[in-house]
């Protein structure tokens, strides 16, 4: 029996679990996937917003305020990149310049720090923004992160804090007896007093399976494309246009790793794993990202990428709470942009409505800290040397584009939720992120899986359960 049950580990879900790991609760966390951070929350731009795009009057605006605060701090505790590389909202004619002057009014009520910079200014800042711009809006405090590198540290925390997570757990059904759920995989049942459905783009069917109150999610597909390290130094801040209604438009903006996005479009779509991504769509974004950027170099495109944003009919808020009609069954849907922003504070959030359900106390011995994966190509020569001196393993370069080695894969694989996949050693470590996108590291990477796993190399997965990447 579990106190609560997550559904979900994305990044809300991966929030929400830390959050409650705090407190003397049983917890699990469900998740279809074979990791955490499979589905968007692996494929979006990675921005920690201001602000100032939103207001009091919502949820969005108020827990993404709060969120801003929370992951400078959370990125220092748990060891994930963060950078306040401030932002740009750029405008090109007189009708830009007064949703400039909206922007800043509600930045000053909100306490976030903005400046109008005139055509000078900015050009003096970032010498590539195409010369045609008249003014934009700079913030400071806007910020970058790796989205799944945060999402697998905060779920990692929770993990070393005595959640217990369950991967390739699709939940097919839910039953609810004597105020008790039921919760059915396709393999295994599990009983809770409390869920919570932060199952993203697929909520609906999560709420849907109890409620009597129908939502129904419509995805918005974001497709991206990532340049390499050469095309990364283009530009330091993260540039905006004007938003339109439908979303806050296509953005270019550096990586915390020192690559180049340019994305995304907004895309309805019914096939909520509609993940594919089309040349033509994938041009126009291109040819937006010049029309603001000069000497965009798309030959420097390294892959591709896409991710479906949950949206709910007839909301534009998030929605976070206790469902109506269901005592105990928390839902937390519709979470768009800015929900990675908004991810730490909505954990806070959920975490206050559980604890007004359920009588609880807060653990002593919390582990408030997590240590990330050691970065060999950071360290300097003397700091190399002595570390390949206590482990010859990282002696070893597996990656050459990115120079990872084979104490880092190995690490991937045995710390907390380690890595059982292909992809899960990528978002981990980098390795197959480079220039020949996995060219010379793959087998590499997949026979050190095999050793470590004690696992047939054909046994090995790309990512999900159908993935084979050797066969016999």
């Amino acid at each position: 029996m579990y106190d609560v049950i997550i559904i979900g580990a994305g990044v809300i879900g991966s929030s929400i679990a830390r959050e409650v790991s705090k407190y003397n609760l049983n917890t699990l966390v469900l998740e279809k996937g074979e990791d955490v951070s499979v589905e968007v929350s692996k494929a979006n731009s990675g921005i920690v917003h201001a602000g100032f795009h939103f207001d009091d009057t919502n949820l969005k605006g108020k827990l993404s305020l709060r969120g801003k605060t929370l992951i400078k701090d959370l990125s220092k505790k748990l060891d994930f990149p963060f950078k306040e590389n401030g932002s740009l909202v750029l405008a090109f004619n007189n009708d830009d310049l007064l949703v400039l002057a909206k922007f800043k009014e509600n930045a000053d009520k909100r306490g976030i720090d903005t400046k109008l910079l005139t055509k000078e200014e900015i050009l003096n800042m970032e010498p590539n923004i195409n010369a045609n711009v008249i003014a934009a809006l700079y913030c400071k405090s806007s910020a970058i992160v790796n989205p799944y590198e945060m999402t697998i540290a905060l779920a990692e925390n929770a993990c070393e804090n005595g959640v217990n997570f369950k991967f390739n757990s699709k939940v097919i059904n839910i039953e609810k007896h004597n105020d008790i759920f039921n919760v059915f995989t396709e393999t295994d049942k599990f009983e809770s007093k409390i869920i919570i459905n932060a199952a993203g783009i697929y909520g609906d069917t999560i709420n849907n399976i109890l409620s009597e109150n129908k939502l129904h999610s419509i995805g918005v597909k974001g497709e991206y494309c990532l340049f390499d390290k050469v095309a990364g130094g283009i530009i330091n801040s993260t540039l905006y246009p004007i938003p339109t209604k439908e979303s806050k438009g296509v953005l270019v903006t550096p990586t915390t790793d020192g690559n180049l996005l340019v994305g995304p479009n907004a895309e309805s779509t019914d096939g909520l794993s509609n993940t594919y991504v089309s040349s033509s769509t994938l041009s126009n974004i291109l040819n937006t990202g010049k029309n603001y950027v000069n000497n965009l170099q798309t030959n420097r495109v390294i892959t591709t990428f896409a991710g479906v944003r949950p949206k709910l009919q007839e909301h534009t808020d998030f929605i976070i709470e206790e469902c109506s009609d269901v005592r105990n069954f928390i839902n937390v849907l519709g979470i768009d942009s800015p929900g990675l922003t908004a991810a730490p504070a909505i954990g806070e959030y959920v975490s206050t409505i559980i604890q007004s359900l359920i009588f609880t106390t807060k653990k002593e011995n919390f582990k408030d800290i997590r240590k990330g994966i050691l970065k060999f190509s950071s360290l300097s020569l003397s700091e190399k040397n002595k570390l390949i001196k206590s482990n010859p393993l990282y002696g070893k370069i597996i990656c050459q584009c990115e120079m990872i080695t084979e104490g880092e894969v190995v690490d991937a694989i045995n710390r907390p939720l380690g890595a059982t996949t292909l992809d899960a050693v990528k978002r981990r470590t980098r390795a197959t992120m480079g220039g020949c996108q996995g060219t010379g590291c793959m087998l590499p990477v997949l026979n050190i899986l095999s050793r470590e796993l004690n696992k047939d190399i054909t046994s090995i997965n790309k990512n999900n359960t159908n993935s084979f990447i050797v066969t016999k």
